[in-house]
């Protein structure tokens, strides 16, 4: 077994230097940073980061290529009447075992962690090793949405900085800014099998970070068959290189896309102003001028329709027609400016990219029609207002609201962080409902955040990738872009 199992990594090895042709390895490109095993309790997922982690380093659950959940580490799962109890049985060949998968996920959620899913977890009270195979979860009051959260690449349990996990692919090459990856080990044929080479090379996939213009130019000339991680300010680059209108796809994904408060002084000190900002903006127009199918403007800080705020807090002014709300807008910061006799100006920090400067150009019309003048500055810079693009992790309305707590935005209200204190140990699904949507009243109210749209996440797919679908997670499970042979 052990010699079977040496020269079958040592074909990975010498295949990653092969030529891609036919069924072999799979070409990906991630737009962004290249990709490297991050400890998600430690520092923040790049794109590129988070295919890696899902890819090699699985949680409890994943997702599939449909954004539904499927066995991870756990061959099955089982939830309590009530709720709150979250069984799941590990298989026995998972290559870690219950205590060490509960161990890691307690990371997550311990006092060091800077895991981004931490303050969504705040309902798990236990997390323990039943039994060398069976771990459970214990909470405080019911959440139906933990699936989702688990299946999140933040849930991974990283078990080597080199290798990543369990898998369910494994690194077995490097090269000049990519990585191999290949079925992982204990999913290698029986000792007694033959290895077949050709099917072994068509399960690798050579993974990639780089620049949009550099993926999307590679794959034009058919040197990758996929490119993942698109987003609003990059599109543009896609669309330049002409290729066929079935090639380019887009995610129904939802989440946060606005303009947060990063400084709440000089002219954002005032819940006014905030407001008058967020009434200027035709996101009508906005979402036209991208012209992508089914992309939906947002008003409200949640998406209608979540389990938990099924009818968000819509602003005082959403049925007033635009040059209504302009009208309105205007006679305010011109009252605001004689009081003060400070400029109305904003400086709106936007990623690089064309999409990024069309959007700053048209806030910056439509604020201008109200007096108030805005500067663009670099991602990083120091801000009045910062645009966010997160794509939410799970179907809940407290998740958008923490993103908006004193300890994260600068326009906040206290009341609101109490109440979503309170959520948190609410004893019934009823009660915590009742007190979000009292949050998301309190948030609206002083405008915490000024709303635009749906995030936008986009791909490239080659025709041959025919396992690949769009979905509302907007997830793309390396191992599940190509079908499987029956």
């Amino acid at each position: 077994m052990m010699i079977r199992r040496l020269a079958f990594a040592l074909l990975l090895a010498t295949t990653a230097c092969s030529q891609h042709s036919g069924d072999g390895p799979l070409d990906v490109s991630v737009i962004g940073e290249p990709p490297t095993i991050v400890d998600p309790n430690e520092k923040p997922l790049q794109p590129a980061d988070a295919a890696l982690l899902a890819a090699t380093a699985q949680g409890l659950i994943r997702f599939d290529a449909g954004g539904q959940i499927e066995p991870g580490l756990a061959i099955r799962w089982d939830v309590s009447d009530d709720g709150l109890y979250y069984t799941f049985r590990i298989d026995d060949e998972a290559g870690i075992d219950a205590e060490g998968a509960a161990r890691r996920l307690r990371g997550a959620i311990g006092r060091a962690s800077r895991n981004p899913l931490k303050s969504a977890l705040t309902a798990i009270d236990e997390i323990v090793a039943v039994t060398p195979q069976v771990v459970e979860i214990r909470l405080s009051a019911p959440r139906p949405t933990l699936l989702q959260l688990l299946a999140q690449p933040e849930m991974a349990l990283v078990v080597s900085r080199s290798k990543g996990g369990t898998g369910p692919l494994a690194v077995a090459g490097r090269g000049p800014g990519w990585l191999l990856l290949g079925p992982i080990a204990h999913q290698t044929p029986a000792e007694d099998a033959e290895i077949d080479e050709a099917e072994i090379e068509r399960q690798q996939l050579r993974l990639r970070g780089e620049r949009a213009a550099v993926a999307v130019v590679r794959f034009r000339d058919k040197r990758a068959q996929a490119v993942l991680g698109g987003r609003f300010h990059d599109l543009a680059v896609a669309r330049a290189a002409g290729l066929p209108a079935n090639m380019l796809r887009f995610d129904p994904v939802a989440g946060l896309f606005g303009l947060a408060i990063a400084d709440a002084k000089g002219f954002l000190v005032s819940a006014e102003n905030r407001r008058a900002l967020s009434m200027a903006v035709d996101r009508d127009r906005i979402v036209r001028t991208f012209a992508v199918k089914d992309w939906q403007a947002a008003s409200t800080i949640v998406p209608a329709g979540l389990a938990d705020l099924p009818s968000p807090a819509t602003p005082d002014w959403i049925d007033t027609p635009i040059a209504q709300r302009r009208a309105i807008a205007a006679r305010g910061v011109a009252e605001w400016r004689q009081r003060t006799e400070e400029p109305a100006k904003v400086r709106v920090a936007l990623p690089k990219g064309p999409g990024a400067r069309i959007l700053f150009t048209l806030l910056q019309l439509d604020w201008r029609q109200i007096g108030v003048e805005a500067e663009a500055v670099a991602a990083g810079a120091d801000a009045d207002l910062r645009l966010i693009d997160l794509v939410a992790p799970a179907d809940t309305g407290s998740w958008y609201l923490r993103e908006f707590t004193c300890d994260r935005s600068a326009a906040c209200s206290e009341e609101a962080d109490q109440l979503l204190d309170r959520a948190r140990g609410a004893p019934t699904l009823l009660e915590r409902n009742l007190v979000l949507a009292e949050a998301d009243q309190r948030l609206t109210r002083i405008t915490a955040f000024i709303p635009i749209a749906m995030p936008m996440r986009w791909s490239l797919v080659a025709p041959s990738l025919t396992a690949f679908k769009d979905n509302a997670r907007g997830a793309h499970p390396l191992n599940h872009l190509r079908a499987d042979r029956r």
